[in-house]
């Protein structure tokens, strides 16, 4: 097999501090069909939310040692919090491309809004780095962006109440600060929140377009891949495993929520030592 051909098969890493980026896996899925994932989702350490920026780094550091024993040719961190804390550290180490889920998003809101009045949702340390305003401003400085933390929308998620009163409940209070501000464009900053998306649009009406970063960035990386000459333009191999899951912890629980949301039917998940890397 040539080296070039190789490097088109090789796989996609894609890791989180959890489930959450699944929803980033599940986007991948769906518009690059031809492509190879391993995941690896980091539930022994998570929420990654509340931990400080060096802490992010030295996680992604590790998590990224170990993808690449996998001989990954690209990598996605499908994790907020780490995207706006690490990947620019990260990236200068790197001989691979590397992409996050803020940029991607961050690009198609700015596009999106026709009052330049943006509103982000995500976890406490996505919303204190600022790192979607400032990426936002960076393409048009006229544009105001409002941060919400919503720190229960996670476990909300991860407990499967997706419909649920209280969820809805607990919704209408985060939302209700930003849509006073007027917002008209909203960014679903946390890889869980795609699941909330039709409990979200109830709450906002039809008249705030909703941004969903994982979409954005599955898109991102489909562009990426073509301009390094890097996509997989053939069929996935039969019996070859097309798409890996790797833990830190909790497999059982993992698998059941991956089975709960992704359009693959998830048969194994391996529990690794991620402190080993």
């Amino acid at each position: 097999m040539s080296d070039k051909k190789r490097d088109c098969e090789a796989a996609i890493g894609v890791f989180d501090s959890g489930v959450g980026g699944l929803t980033v896996a599940r986007e991948i899925m769906r518009n690059l069909p031809n492509e190879r994932i391993v995941y690896f989702g980091d539930t022994a350490r998570l929420p990654y939310g509340s931990k400080s920026k060096e802490t992010i780094i030295r996680f992604s550091r590790q998590i990224i040692r170990f993808l690449r024993t996998q001989d990954v040719k690209a990598i996605v961190i499908a994790c907020n919090t780490a995207s706006a804390l690490a990947l620019e550290e990260v990236e200068k180490e790197l001989d691979i491309p590397i992409i996050g889920v803020v940029k991607p998003g961050a690009r198609v809101a700015a596009a999106a809004t026709v009052n330049n009045l943006v509103g982000v949702i995500g976890t406490e340390s996505t919303i204190h780095s600022h790192m979607y305003r400032q990426t936002i401003q960076a393409i048009n400085p006229d544009i105001t962006v409002f941060g919400r933390a919503c720190p229960l929308f996670v476990p909300l998620v991860e407990e499967g109440w997706l419909k649920d009163p209280v969820t809805e409940e607990i919704a209408t209070r985060y939302l209700k600060d930003l849509l006073d501000q007027g917002i008209d464009t909203l960014i679903l900053g946390c890889t869980h929140y795609p699941l909330l998306r039709s409990l979200i649009r109830k709450i906002t009406g039809e008249h705030v377009t909703l941004v969903n970063p994982a979409y954005e960035t599955a898109k991102a990386l489909e562009r990426l891949l073509e301009k390094k000459g890097i996509a997989n333009p053939g069929e996935k191999e039969p019996g070859n495993e097309p798409y890996r899951f790797f833990v830190s912890d909790a497999a059982d629980k993992f698998k059941n929520f991956a089975n709960s949301i992704l359009p693959y039917d998830v048969e194994t998940i391996q529990k690794i030592n991620i402190e080993e890397y």
